[in-house]
């Protein structure tokens, strides 16, 4: 990377850092040879190729067995905004305000839910609910969703937790059912500040009303809580590769619900077009696109159904969870297709595999005829009478030479 490159890198990871304790910013990419959010230009070119994390999914599958590509269903993205100019997002989101001040004055900073100076919250909304085009291969999880644009962060840090907890409160009370926060704080329950308890609150409300929340677990690629994803109602999520592994940069730990892709994710910018980026940010809202499709398909649900069956259907290598994937890497055709009527509140570790119902008996080692040997003896036998018909015939041959060349009187 050039110097001029370190430098932006820096500058955009010092914007989205989380500083002293109560601010909340964008999940960021961290480190070199990762791009950080706000990478990605404006008006970038339609990128004609399917993107891999589509790939997977047989959509058509995904959208036709569950019934429903999310209409009816409202996706709250609080964030840095969601220009709907780009033509996958056109009349696709609602203005939800909003809730920006200067850190410093306090005074309102302009805009509203519409107004993405950064694009994170643009590519954020894409994932969940872009719509088809003929002009690429990238398609949102839930195209039939609506989008609830509240704008409460900024590349400045001028979210806050304060701000954070508003606008939980102000998604649920416009209808979502969904919430997709792709941003964090950091040890936010060891730390006492007094933002803490206003957050756990909204989360508190959000639950109660059947919102669906879910957090990014952020990009320090450590051990440790992040909040609001580490409260116990919230879908936590981190980001995962190619491989279904946990990408570097995820931020892990036992409050890691699932894992979705998160590396090299295509999406939705301003204006139009699409670009590439990566961030737990992004492994997000494709599990809200898919609580989108399960809450269209079973709008008797509560929240903990949603999240417990989305837990339940991920791929995973272990019976249980575990702090670097959760309980795996979610599998939205799964969870749509295979959807029972009235799931459990809780995911549950898969029962251990059972060869055979009865015990196995082991047989007594003898010295009587194996197969092979039978096999050996058969040969040999078939080889025997080959020989014996070829010497037969050869001796049948010589015979009657010989009787036809006897002088004859």
């Amino acid at each position: 990377m050039s110097a001029r490159g370190y430098r932006r890198t820096a500058a955009t990871l010092a914007a989205f850092a989380v500083l002293a304790g109560p601010v909340a910013a964008p999940a960021h990419a961290d480190g070199p040879g990762i791009a950080a959010a706000g990478d990605c230009p404006a008006s970038a070119p339609d990128v004609q190729v399917v993107p891999w994390a589509l790939q997977r999914l047989l959509l058509d599958e995904l959208w036709q067995h569950g019934r429903t590509t999310g209409e009816n269903v409202t996706v709250a993205v609080i964030d840095t905004g969601v220009d709907d100019r780009n033509p996958q997002l056109a009349d696709k989101v609602d203005d939800g305000g909003s809730l920006l001040r200067n850190r410093e004055t306090k005074a309102l900073i302009e805009g509203g839910g519409k107004d993405d100076q950064v694009g994170h919250g643009t590519k954020v909304a894409g994932i969940i609910a872009a719509r088809r085009s003929d002009r690429t291969g990238f398609v949102g999880l839930a195209p039939g969703a609506r989008i609830l644009s509240i704008r409460q962060n900024d590349s400045e840090g001028n979210g806050d937790v304060a701000t954070l907890a508003d606008a939980i409160h102000q998604a649920v009370q416009r209808g979502a059912r969904v919430i997709n926060i792709s941003q964090d704080v950091r040890g936010a329950a060891t730390t006492g500040f007094t933002g803490y308890p206003e957050l756990k609150a909204a989360i508190e409300f959000a639950e109660a009303n059947r919102a669906v929340v879910v957090a990014s677990t952020g990009n320090d690629g450590k051990e440790g809580d992040t909040y609001p994803g580490a409260f116990p109602t919230v879908l936590a999520v981190g980001a995962s590769d190619r491989n279904n592994e946990r990408a570097p940069f995820s931020q892990y730990g036992e409050f890691v619900k699932v894992a979705a892709p998160g590396v090299g994710i295509l999406s939705t910018v301003p204006r139009s077009g699409q670009c590439v980026d990566n961030g737990t940010s992004f492994a997000a809202p494709y599990v809200s696109g898919l609580a989108a499709l399960l809450v269209g398909a079973h709008q008797g649900w509560s929240a903990a159904q949603v999240r417990a069956w989305i837990e339940q259907t991920a791929q995973r290598t272990e019976h249980g969870p575990n702090r670097f994937i959760g309980w795996g890497v979610v599998d939205p055709v799964k969870a749509v297709t295979k959807a029972p009527d009235n799931p459990r509140d809780r995911a549950e570790p898969d029962p251990p595999v059972q060869l055979a119902a009865a015990p196995i008996v082991p047989r007594p080692v003898g010295l009587g005829e194996t197969q092979a040997d039978r096999d050996r003896r058969t040969a040999t036998y078939v080889l025997g009478i080959g020989a014996l018909l070829v010497a037969l015939l050869i001796g049948g041959g010589v015979v009657m030479r010989d009787h036809r060349r006897r002088p004859t009187g």
